[in-house]
């Protein structure tokens, strides 16, 4: 039984950081594309970082160079250092696991392996 458990989210200041953790168990971790994804009321989710399993990563725009995307395969853990937030990252975010092969791109419907959530909130 796969499962993905987000931590780690909260409120901070504009301009903090903040890392989120996602543990996963039921399989190994290094074999698939993995990624984080973002949703507030009302809106679509969005794919805010991917890494692949060779250890690639690819960002959304308004992240990139904010963001970090890493994995601890030992602890089959996916985490995402998030530096100088500002209100508009605030969400919930979600882990989430590409189970079937491709590329591994921000698309939401390519994933179907989904942890229950941890909110951001900037102020």
């Amino acid at each position: 039984h796969v499962q993905l458990v987000e931590s780690g989210g909260g409120p901070v200041q504009a301009g903090g950081s903040l890392t989120l953790s996602c543990k996963a168990t039921g399989y190994t971790s290094d074999h698939y594309c993995m990624a984080w994804f973002r949703q507030t009321p009302g809106k679509q989710r969005e794919g805010v970082a991917a890494m692949d399993s060779d250890g690639s990563s690819s960002y959304k725009d308004s992240v990139r160079g904010r963001f970090t995307i890493s994995k601890d395969n030992a602890m089959n853990t996916l985490y995402l250092q998030m530096n100088n937030l500002n209100p508009e990252d605030s969400a919930m975010y979600y882990c989430a696991v590409r189970g079937s092969r491709g590329a591994c791109t921000l698309t939401l419907s390519a994933f179907d392996i989904w942890g229950q959530g941890t909110q951001v909130t900037v102020s």
